[in-house]
């Protein structure tokens, strides 16, 4: 580093590097600092060279580890980037193109070290390092000032209040992704993280004040989607002369260093993502989502889920309440428009769960909503595509569906939207079905997809608790759908035959060979006659609510009406038979009366006929089914996890060895 372009390979041996992190102390006020941080270097174009700019750094890690408490070079170094933080506004306003450059390198050098210091030690070795001065060895200040609370700080001002230009953008990412580290210490602990020195750095003093704004800044970087500027265009001007060191060294940041923070790091299914379009949208949503699942303090709730779970719409003029702190305002439409168009990533899939469950404002505003067909959609696409998306990604797009069936309203209003040609999917061409018809496909085809693959039953659980709150408001479902709600229950119930002739067969070959251990077969029959009750409760919840607007589901039944009879006298289903039974009775006994030969149309319209003429006082009233979505007992157990194997996989620009991750498994599934 320094004012010579180098390789990453080349860095451990760089003379600048070597100074700062070598035996002797270097005053604040040496010209050293402004000559290491005009640097430039040819930048990471794959994971290989992340990494070797990981190793690199660990190098100049490790001498820095030994001389820092002789020298004080690390406090030093962090005292000069805040002292240019304090002036970072005011040059942005005076486009201070070299000023800018120089601190955006600073804090990327701290960044570096600090993500090494983090994961090789403890947080209160950490601290400690940042309080050695140039005294005798060991030595530290006894000032009451904490220097790693005060970059931590200016880090938040930074994001918060510096104006976002052109030749702002790449520090402001620089900024966002040391914020991340600073909290990356969760990376290297298997247990979740319930006290941190740094979440009480940001949870309590100085920090605090700032909840808000923070919050409200790392929504606003997410929706706007800011693009990075063109490379080469955005630190220096090109100048007539063809300029001269300083603007070859800008040119080469510009071009060579921003490729650092558009790279993810090594990762799973994550890395088979299309490039990103803005790099401070995703740092910013990743930042937030570690911000609001961060445990809470002692008797100190975390702010920034209480941000998080209680802003109000720009348009929203009551005052707010005085018991909720740290709340906001922000553009409800400019939120929904980005978090419609945004879902193709696990994070924004997550933070849309986050709103929905914990943000009563914004779950209002976004049921009111008209065009919930461009929300629903793309998770629709989730469910559809659930062979390509991690378990994680399709739980939290299963619930979001699962909260939104909660509400009446939704469930009456997606059937009244109309789509033409759905083309991604591709079982069968539907060039018009409702909203709420294609729903129903997706799910059903997710539950099939669960039984023959991954068999969760926690997937089967609220994917049948989603259809089962939507089936007293089904409306004109298309035949395609009706077709497969009754084919979900053939599939069902050829599960069950199966099941207890192989229980049937178990039992006699034990009655022979008693050294043999049973499989559970008892155990697999419950669970499979408990989702046969519930698809028989859909669609007698369905027949008892809405018959006249679903002649298609009576056409499907009558066509495979001896898929019921077995079922008929069965014990656990006896009940909820009454009403399919009658349904389909009632209406052979019509068709019979109509002739043979029918053609489908005829079909149906003696069945609109007959809905008229049933007796509604002859179907028999069960409870109305509703499920409400509740967050298990210590939800962080999952979340925490979730959200960092996020970071690993996404985060651009930021690297971490495999083998020193402890969170998670690394296939971060």
């Amino acid at each position: 580093m320094g004012s010579n372009s180098s390789k990453i390979s080349d860095l451990p041996k760089n003379e600048y590097l070597k100074k700062l992190s070598g035996p002797e102390s270097i005053s604040e006020n040496d010209p050293f600092w402004n000559q290491l941080f005009s640097f430039s270097f040819p930048a990471p174009t794959s994971s290989t060279e992340l990494k070797l700019l990981e190793e690199a750094t660990i190098s100049v890690c490790k001498s820095l580890v030994e001389n820092n408490p002789r020298t004080g070079n690390l406090a030093a170094l962090t005292k000069v980037f805040l002292s240019r933080t304090r002036e970072l506004r005011l040059s942005a306003e005076c486009q201070n193109h070299i000023f800018i450059w120089q601190t955006h390198n600073a804090l990327f050098i701290i960044c570096c070290l600090l993500k090494v210091f983090i994961c090789e030690m403890s947080e209160e070795e950490l601290q400690l390092h940042f309080t050695y001065e140039e005294k005798s060895p060991g030595s530290y200040s006894s000032d009451s000032e904490d220097l790693l609370e005060e970059l931590l700080c200016s880090l938040v001002q930074l994001i918060t209040d510096t104006p976002l230009l052109d030749i702002t953008y790449e520090i402001s990412v620089e900024a966002i992704s040391a914020m991340v580290v600073f909290l990356s210490c969760q990376l290297f602990h298997k247990e979740v993280l319930r006290q941190s020195i740094s979440h009480k750095y940001l949870m309590q003093g100085p920090c605090l004040p700032y909840t808000s704004k923070l919050v409200k800044t790392l929504l606003y970087n997410f929706i706007r989607q800011e693009k990075p500027p063109p490379p080469g265009t955005h630190v220096f001007p090109q100048q007539s002369d063809g300029g001269g060191l300083l603007y070859g060294l800008a040119s080469g940041v510009a071009t060579g260093l921003w490729t650092v923070f558009t790279l993810g790091g090594v990762g799973s299914k994550a890395a088979a993502s299309p490039e990103l379009t803005s790099p401070l949208a995703n740092q910013s949503l990743l930042l937030l989502l570690v911000l609001v699942n961060l445990t809470d303090a002692p008797d100190i709730p975390n702010p920034y889920r209480q941000a998080v779970t209680s802003f109000k719409n720009t348009q929203d003029s009551s005052p707010f309440p005085s018991s909720i702190p740290h709340t906001f305002q922000i553009n409800f439409n400019s939120l929904y428009t980005a978090l419609c168009e945004q879902q193709t990533s696990d994070q924004a899939t997550l933070l849309l769960y986050t709103l929905l469950h914990q943000n009563g404002n914004v779950r209002t505003y976004m049921l009111a909503r008209t065009d919930m067909e461009n929300l629903v959609l793309p998770i629709l696409e989730i469910l559809y595509h659930v062979e390509e998306r991690n378990s994680h990604h399709v739980y939290m797009a299963l619930i979001i569906l699962l909260i939104l069936t909660e509400d009446d309203g939704f469930n009456r209003s997606i059937h009244e939207v109309i789509l033409k040609n759905i083309t991604w999917y591709s079982e069968r061409v539907l060039t018009e079905i409702s909203l709420g018809s294609l729903l129903i496909l997706v799910v059903i085809r997710t539950i099939q997809y669960n039984m023959t693959r991954t068999r969760d039953k926690y997937l089967h659980t609220n994917c049948l608790a989603a259809l089962a709150n939507m089936s007293a408001q089904f409306r004109s479902l298309h035949q395609y759908a009706a077709q497969r709600i009754i084919s979900l229950f053939s599939l069902l119930s050829k599960k069950h035959n199966k099941v207890l002739e192989q229980a049937t067969q178990s039992l006699r070959g034990s009655l022979s060979s008693s050294d043999v251990p049973l499989p559970d077969y008892a155990q697999d029959l419950s669970v499979i006659e408990e989702v046969i009750r519930m698809m028989l409760e859909i669609i007698n919840s369905c027949l008892t609510n809405s018959l006249h607007h679903n002649p298609n589901l009576v056409y499907a039944l009558l066509y495979k009406r001896d898929l019921f009879e077995q079922f008929r006298t069965h014990p656990s289903f006896q009940d909820i038979m009454q009403n399919i039974d009658l349904v389909i009775s009632f209406f052979s006994s019509r068709l019979l009366q109509g002739g043979a030969e029918l053609s489908v149309e005829r079909v149906l319209e003696i069945i609109k006929q007959g809905v008229v003429a049933l007796p509604k006082d002859r179907l028999k009233k069960f409870p109305e089914l509703k499920f409400k979505y509740v967050e298990e007992e210590q939800p962080e157990e999952f979340f925490i996890p979730y959200v960092w194997s996020l970071v690993y996989n996404s985060a651009v620009g930021l690297y971490w060895n495999p083998q020193d991750i402890q969170l998670f498994a690394m296939d971060s599934d």
